[in-house]
């Protein structure tokens, strides 16, 4: 690690990737740009398409009193995992494709996105989450509101930090990948893979979390999904567990952040090299 660092610490000479510069903290010239409105629409519409056809999904399961009869478990995780897959391929080169407020702040912890990006994000995000499962109490009222809604809660015989432990982890994964998928290093080096790669490792992870959450409570590990959940539904079992569904992303954001910036990227290292470098220090 210690020669990597030092070679990185030459500036770009040599190398066949280069970093993005941080994005400032606030940026005021990001609110006179069309750019930035026109990501703020992707995001909203991309979260209303993710949670109608998921929660509609989830609800069409329930309501088969046949187990067979229904698509089952794996047709919901399918379900989460298609749709991910399909609207960050269609979406990452306007806004990112985040469609999760996990996944914008552990960005925005990374200096990815600015702070007025990343606030504006989650709340196109909660506001598309809350249309999208809108759309499902609209068509399918009945079954929504004896079924449970879509919305996410600690199972039956589980508790809190059960939950509370799968979000962390689960959320883990799934920005971990993230940041993997759009790493300028990979970019660069393994430019000979499709450009499709980053959102089926993303499909990937979501059809794995749908599957293992599922047993535990119901899957979460996207704020988003779960806000909109919550408020259409409105139930106080619901918002009693509502609390989980936000500090569980959020850590596990923020601990794959970290993990992917100061350990696998050298971040810290690099800071100290360049530290201890400077003759005025």
């Amino acid at each position: 690690m210690t020669k990597e660092v030092s070679e990185e610490g030459q500036g770009h000479h040599g190398k066949d990737y280069r970093d993005p510069p941080p994005a400032p903290l606030f940026d005021l010239g990001e609110l006179k740009l069309w750019s930035f409105y026109r990501a703020l629409i992707a995001e909203f519409i991309a979260t209303l398409l993710f949670l109608y056809i998921t929660v509609a999904t989830v609800i069409g399961y329930k309501k088969n009193t046949d187990p067979c009869a229904g698509v089952g478990i794996l047709g919901i995780a399918w379900a989460f995992g298609g749709m991910i897959f399909i609207l960050v391929y269609c979406t990452a080169g306007i806004s990112g494709g985040h469609i999760n407020p996990a996944v914008t702040f552990g960005l925005f912890l990374a200096r990815k996105v600015s702070l007025i990006r990343a606030v504006a994000y989650m709340v196109a995000q909660s506001l598309g989450a809350i249309c999208g499962v809108g759309l499902v109490k609209a068509f399918m009222k009945k079954y929504y509101n004896s079924l449970g809604g879509g919305a996410n809660s600690v199972a039956l015989g589980y508790n809190t930090g059960t939950a509370l432990g799968a979000e962390i982890i689960g959320t883990f994964v799934l920005v971990y990948t993230v940041f993997s998928a759009t790493d300028p290093k990979r970019s660069a080096r393994d430019s000979h893979i499709p450009v499709c790669f980053g959102p089926i490792a993303y499909w990937v992870r979501c059809v794995h979390g749908s599957l293992g959450h599922n047993s535990h409570h119901r899957d979460g590990i996207n704020p988003a999904r779960s806000f909109g959940a919550a408020v259409i539904y409105n139930n106080k079992k619901v918002w009693d567990d509502h609390w989980i569904f936000w500090v569980g992303p959020f850590v596990g954001a923020l601990a794959a952040a970290a993990y992917h910036q100061y350990i696998l990227r050298a971040a810290a290292i690099k800071a100290l090299g360049s530290f201890r470098s400077n003759p005025s220090n």
